[in-house]
């Protein structure tokens, strides 16, 4: 199937579900998509008190990863947001097997919530280690419309269905009355494995203007705020010190992107993080720090004018 008629067919359950009764509830709706630092690697043991209990007014559905033409991608069920949506998380589409991780999602979600206790918050989360947005850079997978090997299903369409499940479920709390999503932002931490190769990373802003378009038009507005956070390396490669050898032209890409678009921002706190012996994935306190940081900047995009 075209790829133009799968995104068609994923907004359309969007729009039936989310707007077919006028006296739902409402939850103010947030796509939170990537690779490995998007999944979280965050332990759930680190936690404070204050998030190692669900939280309220939260929801989230997320997706599960699989490799590009393996089965079973973006399946899912909505669930309280609560610790165990990082690295190791998998679901089908009857329940969620939580891991010992945590991603942004979860300081995201409590920073919202403690922010407008009036508001119900929703998060639609698909993230897959690994993944590059340009073609054929990754062995763990791709994000790129153009994609063609096998089945022809790959990270972008893994989203799509993600989205379809996520939105073709009318009462996403289970309290027996329908729910309304509203989107309001798409936060996006990815970049690491097209900064690896000289060939991925020149057109990473193209790739990326592309891809952001398409996730704007999966939830029918154009000038979705989108929030990126910027790629930082460990240092850790002995030969050079230097994990990604092209990080600088993603990093100049991710800035032009902000600068060119005018609902889009750049969270830049990953400058100052500690990495795990991985070299690749940042220590629990900066996962914290970081869905904090994706809340507080998708908040300016949020605010509402007061009227005199």
């Amino acid at each position: 199937m075209n790829k133009k008629i799968k995104l068609l067919s994923a907004f359309g359950i969007f729009l039936i579900s989310s707007a077919s009764n006028v006296c739902a509830d409402e939850y103010q709706l947030y796509f939170m998509g990537g690779q490995s630092n998007m999944e979280g690697y965050g332990f759930n043991k680190d936690l404070p008190a204050s998030l190692k209990k669900p939280i309220q007014k939260a929801m989230i559905f997320q997706g599960n990863d699989v490799a590009d033409n393996e089965a079973g991608g973006g399946l899912g069920v909505w669930q309280q947001m609560q610790a165990g949506h990082g690295v190791g998380h998998s679901s089908d589409d009857k329940s969620n097997t939580l891991s010992d991780r945590f991603g942004p999602e979860l300081p995201f979600a409590q920073y919202l919530t403690k922010l407008h206790p009036e508001q119900k918050i929703a998060i639609i989360k698909y993230a897959r280690g690994g993944s590059s947005i340009a073609n054929g850079a990754s062995g763990f997978g791709n994000w790129s419309p153009a994609f063609a090997n096998g089945n022809a299903v790959n990270q972008y369409d893994n989203f799509l269905t993600t989205v379809r499940n996520a939105t073709g479920i009318v009462d996403i709390d289970g309290d027996g009355s329908p729910d309304k999503l509203i989107p309001k932002g798409i936060i996006w931490m990815q970049g690491e494995a097209d900064a690896y190769l000289d060939w991925s990373a020149k057109p990473y802003l193209n790739n990326l203007k592309e891809l952001m378009a398409l996730i704007r038009a999966t939830f029918r507005q154009d000038d979705l705020p989108v929030v990126i956070g910027k790629i930082a390396d460990s240092g850790g490669d002995p030969k050079d010190g230097k994990m990604m050898d092209f990080i600088e032209i993603v990093h100049q890409a991710q800035q032009d992107f902000v600068e060119q678009d005018k609902a889009a921002a750049l969270v830049t706190n990953t400058e100052n993080y500690q990495f795990l012996e991985d070299n690749w994935h940042y220590q629990s306190e900066n996962y914290i720090d970081l869905g904090q940081a994706f809340a507080k900047a998708i908040e300016q995009f949020n605010q509402v004018p007061k009227q005199p």
